[in-house]
């Protein structure tokens, strides 16, 4: 007999009582059976666990070793069979939700929190995603379901969506930018003239899309929101930005708000899915995201 997991717990019962006799009522089995087992482990790895010249078997070195290592062991596979019990059951081991980059991640940590509360046992596994690259992590597997993805999908098969808000954004540039001192509205030849911050489309299929930036204007681009806000408020560049995240920046006068000609300044969001994301994970996330107290932080409704 090699090492084996009834070994392992017959040492662990044994620390825990003190004797085979107690142990092996601990197991509902005979002290001949457990002293047997050990002995025979011993012999067939040709070590010491016990050492038995005393009134009581205490550990030696190596069995001390072995029963605090053997105890990582049972305890990874207690986890396991709850784990293979839990997916049986109809919940993911892991559930991967891509976050569209317009959204802090800050309001979706009650909804961790109360998730794994309740389901332990499911890994989550956030990223984030820019615009098409949104949709794309849905289309290519790589994300069970999508929070915040702007631009509805055309025709993408095996997807499937529901809106849940509006995001709004407005025009903001600093204070000593040059176009904080043109008349309104700003028309699009003045605009062209400055550089755009945008966040970097996260698409890696396809040529993805860069919203409200005017044909053969420079842009500066950046990997997230956090990075746009900053570069607008060092005048970096112009350019949209979600309002609940400029308006901060908007009252303490780092920022000012632009109106330009013929502009559009709002986005449906959506939360989407992978039409296959059927366990009771991905349902969970799916009606807990369309219906929670933090939405109305980011988005309006009509």
């Amino acid at each position: 007999m090699r090492l084996n997991l009834e070994a392992l717990l017959i040492l662990d019962a044994l620390d825990r009582h003190g004797t085979f006799a107690a142990a092996a009522a601990r197991l509902f089995k005979t002290a001949s059976a457990l002293s047997y087992t050990v002995q025979k482990m011993e012999s067939d790895l040709n070590i010491k666990l016990l050492d038995r010249s005393g009134h009581r078997a205490t550990f030696t070195p190596t069995g001390r070793l072995m029963l605090e290592k053997g105890r990582v062991l049972l305890r990874a596979v207690s986890e396991l069979e709850q784990q293979a019990q839990y997916v049986e059951s109809g919940w993911e081991s892991k559930l991967t939700i891509s976050v569209d980059a317009s959204v802090p991640f800050a309001l979706l940590t009650p909804l961790v929190d109360r998730f794994y509360q309740e389901h332990q046992h499911t890994q989550l596994l956030f990223r984030q995603d820019v615009l098409a690259g949104c949709w794309e992590a849905l289309s290519y597997g790589d994300a069970d379901i999508v929070f915040g993805a702007v631009q509805e999908p055309a025709t993408r098969s095996g997807i499937d969506c529901v809106p849940i808000g509006w995001l709004e954004y407005l025009f903001a540039v600093a204070p000593e930018h040059p176009l904080a001192k043109l008349p309104e509205p700003l028309l699009r030849d003045q605009v062209r003239q400055y550089r755009a911050v945008v966040v970097r489309d996260t698409s890696r299929h396809t040529a993805g899309t860069d919203l409200r930036v005017l044909d053969e204007q420079k842009i500066l681009s950046v990997h997230d929101f956090g990075a746009k806000v900053q570069a607008q408020l060092a005048g970096l560049g112009c350019g949209y930005l979600p309002r609940y995240l400029a308006e901060p920046h908007l009252a303490s006068g780092m920022l000012v708000e632009r109106r330009l000609e013929s502009e559009t300044r709002r986005d449906r969001a959506y939360l989407a899915w992978n039409e296959n994301a059927t366990g009771n994970a991905a349902l969970w996330w799916r009606e807990n995201l369309q219906r929670f107290d933090g939405l109305s932080s980011v988005y309006y409704t009509d």
